[in-house]
């Protein structure tokens, strides 16, 4: 029996654009051609919102962008804020005290896109090197708020500290057994910085928590998704969606979590992908 797919979800780093950070012209007609079909497009990223924001225009489609791995939900076309993930209680300060005791300063993310910056730190002059490779790559994206460890900002949804791989793994590791239950860690690399981050968000929000929200307000159950993407931040919704695909790029973690496998973003491993979507196979 034909399966009926009504929402694609899309990773963007390793899924929906190549190891050139581009958008190809067979990826784009491909999902403009899933769209003329009824199928909604959601961008599912871990990017903040401005730098998930560039590719929108060129796909040509109206697409919600779930950004900060689902924490933060925008609509491009006029930049309304569609959801926005909080922290409970004194949980922000509670986690960065770990973060501090561990020797980290965190970047904390808010919904600040109008205001022209991104996230807050308590400063850019840091000692960490992958940290200041960080900062070099993102000038002026920052607001600087020195007594952000122990008195941040209000409406913060999302976090991330910056380092070698090993030392995001065991401050994940911290978070897990210091707040059992409390946040969703997860520690990955973005293609565009040298450090690993460790990223930081209330339980229960990630990329499917966001695509969910979304699909609920236009009637489409999970078994109606097609989830794609290649990281670990990607993992839940590929595992939630009623078709989780990995491209050929994915962790192996991911692929072996996967439906699917498709071909790599270097293969425009998307156009096949779009062509399972509308056959339902």
């Amino acid at each position: 029996m034909a399966l009926n797919y009504r929402l694609l979800a899309l990773d963007i780093d390793g899924t929906l654009v190549n190891s050139r950070n581009e958008l190809t012209e067979r990826t784009r007609e491909a999902l403009l051609e899933a769209s003329a079909a009824g199928i909604r497009i959601v961008l599912a990223t871990g990017r903040r919102y401005s730098r998930a924001l560039p590719l929108v225009a060129p796909l040509g489609i109206e697409a919600p962008v779930v950004t900060a791995s689902g924490a933060l939900i925008k609509r491009a076309s006029d930049h309304q804020t569609l959801y926005r993930a909080r922290f409970d209680g004194d949980l922000l300060t509670r986690l960065l005290g770990i973060a501090d005791r561990a020797g980290y300063s965190a970047l904390l993310y808010g919904d600040t896109f109008a205001d022209g910056f991104d996230y807050y730190c308590a400063s850019t002059e840091v000692e960490h090197p992958l940290a200041r490779d960080f900062f070099s790559r993102n000038v002026n994206c920052h607001r600087l708020w020195p007594e952000l460890m122990s008195a941040p900002p209000a409406g913060i949804f999302a976090g991330c500290c910056i380092g070698a791989r090993d030392e995001m793994l065991a401050l994940h590791e911290r978070f897990t057994s210091e707040l059992p239950g409390e946040l969703y860690t997860h520690v990955l690399r973005s293609p565009k910085y040298l450090g690993f981050m460790c990223e930081i968000a209330p339980h229960g929000v990630t990329k499917w928590s966001g695509v969910l929200k979304l699909a609920d307000e236009w009637g489409i159950a999970a078994e109606e998704i097609c989830a794609v993407g290649d990281d670990v931040n990607d993992l839940p919704m590929i595992e939630g969606a009623g078709l989780g695909v990995a491209m050929g790029n994915a962790l192996p973690e991911v692929q072996a979590a996967a439906d699917r496998i498709a071909p790599g973003h270097d293969e425009d491993g998307l156009v096949r992908v779009v062509e399972w979507v509308l056959g339902g196979v």
